[in-house]
């Protein structure tokens, strides 16, 4: 049953209110969701902060956002290539030092189907690499930032976290053997979720409530994710389907991690927010399916485990 929190047209940003004095930051948002993310934020006048891998597009979407919002817009843009961790742990030192509070970090940045196996600079298969373990560094190095603005921590999760082998392959979690694009995407993106989970119980047993965590995805929605990075008969797949309405525009999809970001009234951390319509891969926006496999407890335990060794950070949640 379709979830009517915020009526039967589910959540859109003119629930929002005055964004003054708060602080967003944004991972991958000079193009789609992300972008559209840092639109409606500004639009509320909220101070964003882009996490970028390319400059050019960053001064670019800085641009295009002052145009539209007028020149004292508050929009910057800091270096940061996810699947290098010495790029997250240095844009990380600039936040620190630049970037006094932090109302939510919004992982939105992600590499999708990649169609040969590659490894990052720190040698994992890099939709593992670029959309969990650098987002594991990064939120672990920003962690005490967010809890002293009582923040929150948002993950971009996908619906392919249904598809694959629905766990992590620890005896290979770089794929040496049997790569395939989609199954180390649902992978990534099941790591992902299962971070965001185990961070939850975690924050729960030290006692702790200033900050909230929460999982959302976009559906289906017309953004550069699948062309940027995907195989070329994926591309021309995924370019009819935007011609169906079974694909939603790219503000659309980026209206779930605005909603965990900013909407005061969500409260529901275990659960999985998105579109709620035909397949939850478009229509009204609010709490979907989330099923058992994405909080499976001694998987996430361990992947916790296997990240901190990986990313080189251990996570300290004192009460």
């Amino acid at each position: 049953m379709a979830d009517t929190t915020f009526g039967p047209a589910g959540w859109t940003p003119e629930r929002l209110g005055d964004q003054t004095g708060k602080t967003y930051i944004i991972t991958g948002a000079n193009a789609g969701a992300g972008f559209q993310a840092a639109r409606t934020l500004l639009e509320k006048n909220a101070k964003v902060v882009m996490l970028n891998r390319s400059a050019e597009k960053s001064r670019t979407a800085i641009t295009d956002l002052k145009q539209e919002f007028g020149a004292n817009a508050d929009v910057s843009a800091i270096h940061m290539d996810l699947s290098v961790l010495d790029s997250v742990r240095e844009g990380a030192a600039q936040i620190l030092q630049t970037v006094p509070r932090i109302d939510a970090l919004i992982n939105n940045a992600a590499i999708a189907q990649v169609p040969t196996r590659k490894l990052t600079a720190d040698g994992f298969e890099s939709q593992l690499g670029t959309n969990h373990y650098g987002h594991f560094l990064l939120n672990g190095l920003l962690f005490d930032r967010i809890a002293e603005s009582k923040g929150r921590i948002v993950v971009v999760a996908s619906l392919g976290y249904n598809l694959g082998l629905k766990t992590i392959r620890f005896d290979d979690m770089n794929w040496n053997e049997g790569y395939g694009a989609n199954a180390a995407y649902s992978q990534s993106k099941l790591a992902q979720m299962m971070f965001a989970y185990e961070l939850q119980d975690r924050l729960s047993a030290a006692g702790r409530d200033d900050v909230e965590v929460f999982v959302c995805h976009p559906g289906s929605s017309a953004t550069s994710l699948i062309t940027s990075s995907a195989s070329r008969t994926m591309r021309f797949i995924w370019w009819l389907m935007t011609k169906t309405p079974m694909v939603q525009t790219a503000e659309q999809g980026a209206y779930p991690e605005v909603m965990c970001a900013a909407e005061a009234a969500l409260t529901e951390q275990r659960a999985l927010y998105g579109p709620t319509g035909r397949m939850e891969a478009v229509g009204p926006v609010g709490k979907g399916t989330l099923n058992a496999h994405a909080h499976d407890k001694a998987v996430m335990t361990r992947l916790w485990d296997v990240s901190e060794k990986a990313t080189g950070i251990e996570w300290k949640l004192r009460p």
